[in-house]
């Protein structure tokens, strides 16, 4: 799953994503580069690479757009209230169906796991979201097993996560999976994550 440049890992970012949902997952990674052998590259990119407001009213500018984000080995999505046109817009899935085409790994954070839903990227597979979703995410295809339990499903090459903060959980295990336990135990004692 890597390059000769380094294992490259995109985070999608959108008007309305929640804050710590996009924060939390790129500040593990890019701790995680500091003791990596992959020494992992993350960027952050929007649909036109101009800059999102997110949910909590944080303005961010990202490096890139959707057209100039290049191949990637890990795309995560978050969630958050702008999920919601997403989750309806055509182009947008289609864009992103393409992309899980492209891409070995795909992870969502919270309500993004709907916008992966409506793609028809979770049918069939066990999944998760915030908690005030599992009807939702059922709602939009009732052939996802919901797991209401775990605070991340990882069902190989897609993997969703809880509400907010599971994110960051999820994040130290994908560098686990990636890398090794040692590497994410020194990544969450670098960042003093307790966790849940």
């Amino acid at each position: 799953m890597t390059t000769g440049n380094g294992l490259s890992i995109g985070i999608y970012v959108f008007d309305g994503a929640e804050e710590l949902n996009v924060a939390g997952p790129f500040e593990v990674f890019t701790a995680w580069r500091e003791r990596s052998a992959l020494k992992p590259r993350v960027s952050t990119f929007s649909w036109d690479g101009r800059g999102v407001r997110l949910a909590q009213g944080l303005h961010m500018v990202p490096d890139r757009s959707a057209d100039d984000v290049g191949p990637l080995q890990l795309l995560v999505y978050p969630g958050g209230p702008g999920v919601q046109p997403l989750v309806g817009d055509r182009i947008h899935l289609e864009w992103l169906h393409a992309m899980r085409v492209q891409t070995p790994l795909l992870a969502s954070v919270c309500t993004g796991s709907l916008v992966l839903a409506a793609a028809g990227l979770l049918a069939g597979r066990p999944a998760t979201t915030h908690w005030d979703h599992y009807d939702e995410l059922a709602g939009i295809d009732p052939s996802i097993m919901v797991d209401t339990e775990t605070r991340f499903v990882d069902d190989g090459d897609v993997v969703t996560s809880a509400g907010v903060s599971a994110g960051i959980d999820m994040a130290l295990h994908l560098v686990e999976r990636f890398e090794n336990a040692e590497v994410a135990d020194q990544v969450r004692h670098d960042l003093q994550y307790e966790g849940a």
